[in-house]
């Protein structure tokens, strides 16, 4: 999740207040909320925490009406006994700053024993169930979740100069493997399957009675060993085979559009299959060039995915879900503090999206 200083968000606060108290209204002018669509739209989406209240303005100012939620560090903090209260006060705030959520990415709970199958973990898989059964109580019925175990998603830059000398991301292999193991030591194919397995077998279930689709991401970058730890989430077969370890509508995916791409999949017949399949819960919304082994991720407009043709195929398909850029570049002035997650790159991409469904008639929420 972004993070923001608390010196920023302090003077956001303060400009805040300050435009609250100037005169806002001119006698003869319009005043009120602009018309929402008049179909059900894909839902674009932000990331941002509902305490970063300069963000949260911004994402209204550009008409972001939903966002994804991280629930782990306030649920981590409290009993399982009030994972219901909690959640239902982080849904009320946001709706009071007029943002829905859409869904919680990243586990609800910490799950890293769970995806690394050490001791303890048959605890975190009972959180994991107590938060399924509470966002279902509280009306949030999407989490993105992923497998990467022992390291998440995973750079070897992140100061990689793109178009204009932003900032961006990039992966290379080859450096990757000169950093050696992490900790963890080896983990095997056979293991990581073993684990995912005994995962959905307990959660799959409480989440189907819940209404809670659970959108799987896939392993990024998806090579078959990062650091020594397999990765198993690295092709369209895998995750057909992971869908039908426990066959359920809820079973699903987070359709990251250009790790898919990095897997040498045909992604537009794939997003097709699985739309069909009412199997994409939620879509990132990146762009990049290379290969899984060596790749620069990029602004939307800049990479070797064509947008307009995979959103057309999402709507077309009868996705309606939430969809959020991801991973955008650092532009010029900002701290590159939290890298793929600064702000003026996610404006830039808000504003593309618009675009590109605007100009094809693809209705948005």
């Amino acid at each position: 999740m972004v993070k923001y200083s608390r010196r920023a968000c302090i003077q956001g606060i303060l400009a805040t207040a300050a435009a609250a108290s100037a005169p806002s209204v001119v006698p003869g002018l319009p005043v009120g909320q602009e018309a929402g669509p008049k179909e059900e739209g894909i839902k674009l989406c932000l990331i941002w925490d509902i305490q970063q209240t300069h963000l949260i303005h911004l994402a209204r100012q550009m008409g972001v009406n939903h966002s994804i939620a991280g629930v782990a560090g306030a649920l981590s903090r409290v009993r399982r006994e009030q994972y219901v209260d909690t959640l239902a006060k982080i849904k009320s705030e946001y709706n009071a700053a007029g943002m829905t959520i859409a869904g919680v990415e990243s586990h609800p709970v910490p799950a890293e024993k769970i995806k690394l199958g050490l001791p303890g973990r048959d605890e975190e898989i009972e959180n994991y169930i107590a938060a399924i059964e509470a966002l279902g109580k509280v009306g949030i019925r999407m989490v993105c979740y992923d497998f990467m175990a022992g390291i998440d998603w995973y750079r070897t830059s992140v100061t990689h100069p793109g178009r204009g000398g932003v900032l961006s991301l990039a992966f290379d292999d080859r450096i990757a493997e000169k950093q050696g193991l992490t900790k963890w030591g080896r983990i095997s194919e056979d293991r990581m399957w073993e684990n995912i397995e005994y995962f959905q077998k307990a959660v799959i279930p409480v989440a189907a009675k819940a209404g809670v689709q659970m959108a799987l991401h896939p392993d990024d970058p998806p090579i078959p060993e990062l650091r020594g730890i397999a990765r198993i989430l690295i092709s369209a077969a895998n995750y057909r085979r992971v869908m039908n370890l426990v066959p359920s509508p809820v079973n699903g995916v987070t359709f990251d559009q250009s790790v898919f791409y990095l897997m040498g999949e045909n992604i537009q017949a794939l997003a097709r299959e699985w739309c069909e399949q009412k199997k994409i819960f939620y879509i990132h919304a990146r762009n990049l060039r290379g290969t899984r082994e060596r790749f620069l991720e990029t602004f939307q407009d800049n990479g070797a995915i064509n947008f307009g043709e995979m959103f057309q195929t999402y709507y077309d398909g009868g996705f309606r879900g939430p969809v959020r850029p991801d991973h955008d570049p650092t532009m010029d002035g900002e701290p590159n503090d939290h890298p793929g997650y600064e702000v003026l790159g996610k404006i830039f991409a808000i504003g593309y999206l618009k675009g590109i469904m605007g100009g094809r008639h693809i209705a948005y929420a």
